[in-house]
């Protein structure tokens, strides 16, 4: 948008249409580098930069959770090259970033089977969570390890246990206490979820929170995304009107 042959910066949609919560899938960043001759780790150091940024905006324009999609239960299949590229930029991601995310006001969160990640990741994770716990400006959610799937059997498991040891009743068991047993209890379900890179599939990402969720897809590959990007997702948003299964 120009006036006067001087670009005009978008203005961000009111607050109250604004997400509540954010998810995103962050996907393209093999291709991306694969497109410029590249290593493949170069296309995710690239998405890190991405990260970095997003959540700067998120912070500024008062969006409350981030939740993004980090490391799949399926993408232990890839290369042990990659995965284990994968698993450094983390460790390095939260070394260098926790405290700055901490002065930023930044809270860390994670969910996913956690404890199948690599010692060192879990150990820098847990020091970026305690050091940042009781920070409220922003809830940046990792998922890693995750996999919808494999939440909802976990909870299920759980619901059994309890069950079993008489503290839940079967005839008491509904949606909601469900999603007590989920990683993400306590949190809203997102409002709107970004994928990046132009695929149209879940991805097996927030399967039970995302009934509701409204969607947008870009082509665009995630170490490309930008402000700009998002900002064009928050006004698509702020034009729908959620019905939730009801008239208006």
């Amino acid at each position: 948008m120009q006036k006067c042959g001087v670009p005009v910066k978008p203005e961000l949609p009111p607050r109250e249409l604004l997400p509540r919560h954010l998810a995103i899938i962050m996907d393209g960043n093999g291709r991306w580098a694969v497109k410029r001759g590249l290593p493949r780790v170069v296309g995710h150091r690239a998405g890190v930069e991405t990260l970095r940024e997003i959540v700067k905006a998120c912070l500024e324009w008062g969006i409350e959770i981030l939740t993004v999609y980090a490391f799949s239960t399926e993408n232990w299949k890839r290369p042990r090259e990659e995965v284990d590229t994968l698993m450094e930029l983390l460790v390095e991601y939260l070394q260098k970033e926790a405290d700055e995310l901490h002065r930023q006001g930044v809270k860390i969160g994670a969910i996913g089977r956690l404890y199948e990640l690599p010692e060192k990741a879990q150990r820098e994770l847990m020091r970026a969570k305690e050091l940042t716990a009781r920070n409220r400006k922003l809830l940046l959610n990792l998922a890693l390890n995750y996999g919808g799937r494999a939440e909802l059997v976990d909870a299920c498991c759980a619901v059994v246990r309890d069950v079993l040891r008489g503290k839940l009743r079967v005839e008491d068991i509904d949606e909601r206490v469900l999603n007590s047993y989920l990683y993400t209890a306590g949190l809203p379900d997102p409002d709107l979820l970004i994928r990046t890179a132009g695929e149209m599939r879940f991805s097996n990402f927030l399967l039970w929170q995302s009934a509701y969720t409204e969607l947008w897809v870009t082509p665009v590959l995630w170490p490309d995304f930008r402000r700009e990007d998002l900002l064009a997702a928050l006004h698509d948003y702020a034009r729908r009107e959620r019905r939730f299964g009801g008239i208006k």
